[in-house]
Formats: structure tokens, sequence, C-alpha cells
């Protein structure tokens, strides 16, 4: 019966791979990858001739039995495009239903953009919250963001290139002017890690054009007292923004740390005054 390894590769300098990865990868009877040529340039580098199979997003369901009988008749090594398999990239799934199924599952430690983009932040690194990539739908981004408004650990997400300006946009305006520090093209020729305010980055980014994939390191939230006007305007905020009252209530009785009830009786007097104001209006 064979062993599923789980092997990271790097996120670019080819030099950041382990001795125990390079060894894996000969040893394994195949090499399940997410980009297969990506993936030969780093195999051709170490002169490694295990055979490959792609596995990516849109094939990863269909590919499982394959790989399934694969791990039947020896061991097989998970490798994604870049980093750890699994971390925003498949690998779920095949992980599942190997355990499932009995096989071992061995982690084979290495290159992460997420660690290594945080421990260079100069932000707090004794928790953070992984976000993994931003949705790319703006409603759908704002709610994740509208989410975490209260998080006091670091933030941490992906985004590409081309919704780095817009993202960042987003982020201001729901969670405010906090430290940032922004990674593109870790370990790599071009590495840069821009440190500063969101907005500070954000004109940047507005005059330069973006390159690379990136990593945001977001400081958390600082500790705020919630008082009957702020939990007001945050609830006037929601509404303007299309979330339903019940949802309101439910969204800012987390983030304010107070009941319900409390938050309720608010909610209401806000919609109370809304009626008071049309039935005031001329007709």
């Amino acid at each position: 019966m064979g062993t599923l390894y789980l092997v990271a590769t790097p996120i670019g300098n080819l030099e950041d791979i382990t001795l125990r990865a390079l060894r894996i990868l000969k040893q394994v009877a195949l090499i399940a990858a997410e980009d297969t040529r990506r993936t030969k340039i780093l195999l051709d580098h170490y002169q490694i001739k295990t055979p490959m199979t792609s596995y990516f997003e849109h094939n990863k369901l269909t590919k499982l039995p394959r790989i399934m009988q694969a791990l039947q008749e020896g061991d097989v090594a998970l490798v994604s495009e870049a980093g750890m398999p699994g971390i925003s990239d498949p690998g779920y799934e095949l992980v599942k239903a190997a355990l499932d199924a009995g096989y071992a599952v061995v982690p084979l430690p290495g290159p992460s953009a997420v660690t290594a983009a945080l421990a260079a932040s100069g932000l707090p690194t004794d928790s953070f919250l992984f976000l993994g990539f931003l949705p790319r739908k703006k409603g759908e981004r704002r709610q994740v963001l509208q989410s975490v408004v209260a998080e006091s650990h670091t933030l941490v997400a992906f985004e590409a290139p081309h919704r780095i300006v817009e993202s960042l946009g987003d982020i201001v305006d729901i969670l405010g002017d906090r430290k940032i520090a922004l990674a593109r093209e870790v370990t790599k020729i071009h590495e840069e890690i821009q440190r500063g305010t969101v907005s500070k980055i954000l004109a940047y980014f507005q005059r330069t054009e973006p390159r690379g994939e990136f990593t945001i390191i977001l400081a958390g939230a600082e500790p705020q007292a919630w008082d009957a006007e702020r939990i007001r305007h945050r609830i006037i905020q929601l509404q303007e923004e299309g979330v339903a009252g019940g949802e309101a209530v439910r969204q800012v009785s987390r983030l304010a740390g107070k009941s319900r009830n409390e938050i309720y009786k608010i909610w209401l007097s806000i919609k109370q005054g809304n009626r008071k104001e049309k039935s005031d209006r001329p007709r």
C-alpha cells in the first residue's frame, strides 16, 4: 500500500527545496502536478525522471481514480504550481480520498508565500487569519472583508495583479487605512515588499502597473469602544450596502460584543426614524 506525499516546491527560486523533497520526488512512482510544465522545469533542473500526471482545479475529480489506483501500486507525490499543495491549491479532495481509503498521507514542509511574507512584513506574527485568494467578484469580496472587520489577528490574503488596486480600495473602504505589507514575487528576481498604510500602497499602484502575484499582510483591528452612535453608523452602512435588517443586527451584535436584543432596539429606532422622515415629507 502506497503513501501520498504532499511535497512543498519552490515559489520562485529553484534552490528553495529540501533534500528530503528531492529524494521523495525521485523515489515515488508518480508525481501528480498542478502545472506539469512548471514542475518539469524543477524536475529537469534536478535531473529527476519520475513520471508525471496533471492534477489541477478542473480535472481534480476525474483524475482521482487514476491517482488512487497509482497509490495501490506505489507511492505518489502531490505538488502544486508553487508552495504547499492544498493551501489555496488543489489537494483537499485527494488527501481526503487517500485518508478514507486508509493510505498514509505525509507532508514534506517547505516554501510558503504565506509564512515568508508574514515573517518579513513587520506586522504581528503570533496569530494570523489566512483568507486565501480574495473573491473575484466585488460584492463577494466586500462580504469577506466585512466578515473580518473586527478580527484582531493579522490578516493574510492572496491577490492577482489585475485586481490588486480594486481590492486595496475595498480594504481601505471597509477595514480602514490600516498598516499593510504587500509582497510580490517573493523569492524571485523582482521580489518586492512594500510597507506602509493601505492608502499609501494603493496610491503607488494607481500610478504603477501592478505585476506578479501578491500576498497581502494586513494589520488586525484595534480594540474600539462600540457606543450607541458607532452602532447606529454601522447598521446604516450595512443597510446602504443592501444587508437585510436581521443580518445587520446579527453582524453588529458580533462585532460590538453586545446582545442582539440591544442592537435590535437601535435598529428599530433607525427604522422608525426613517418612517417618520418619509411621513414628514411634503406631498
